[in-house]
């Protein structure tokens, strides 16, 4: 499987809407629209490992502080409860190359961070989003296990270098 096709998370199938096969998404996307600027869907279950079966999107509108869209191939509720909680996900290549400094998350996952001084912390295991700030949550070798690392460019994270497969960080650990 090439970069392009790598499959990326966008959102999750968040239950039904109504009885005419319309579901309720939960967007990962900023802003939250986007999530319908990507087709195919890849629908596959909550570890996003299985792909269960890819879909189009017919229609989409807003629908009090979320979104709601029509799948084609889902034509009742029936359908459409039994796509609850399904991650949605699109080809890498489907998605815009992101902005000088800005990253995906996926393309996070696995770097080695370091700090400063060279010493290695450990590997971005995943990332969270806290409102104020994303979070890497890094597995770490040794003694810390693991770390919880606010990721702001220019502040906590120093250099990312993706090719390299590394973060550099300002980060040193508590005195007790």
């Amino acid at each position: 499987m090439s970069a392009a096709d790598t499959l990326i998370p966008v959102g999750r199938i968040a239950g039904p809407y109504g009885i005419k096969g319309w579901v309720r998404v939960t967007s990962f996307t900023d802003p939250q629209q986007n999530v319908f600027a990507y087709a195919p869907w890849v629908l596959r279950d909550a570890q996003g490992k299985r792909p269960t079966r890819t879909v189009g999107v017919l229609d989409n509108k807003s629908h009090g502080k979320g979104w709601v869209a029509k799948l084609d191939g889902v034509p009742d509720r029936n359908a459409a409860e039994a796509l609850k909680g399904l991650e949605i996900a699109v080809a890498r290549g489907c998605l815009p190359e992101p902005d000088e400094g800005h990253y995906y998350w996926t393309d996070l996952e696995g770097l080695q961070v370091c700090n400063r001084d060279g010493e290695k912390l450990g590997r971005v295991d995943r990332m969270l989003e806290t409102g104020s700030a994303d979070v890497m949550v890094i597995e770490g070798d040794g003694a810390v296990g693991r770390r919880l690392v606010p990721f702001i460019m220019h502040q906590t994270v120093i250099a990312v270098d993706l090719d390299a497969g590394s973060i550099k960080i300002d980060w040193e650990e508590a005195e007790e």
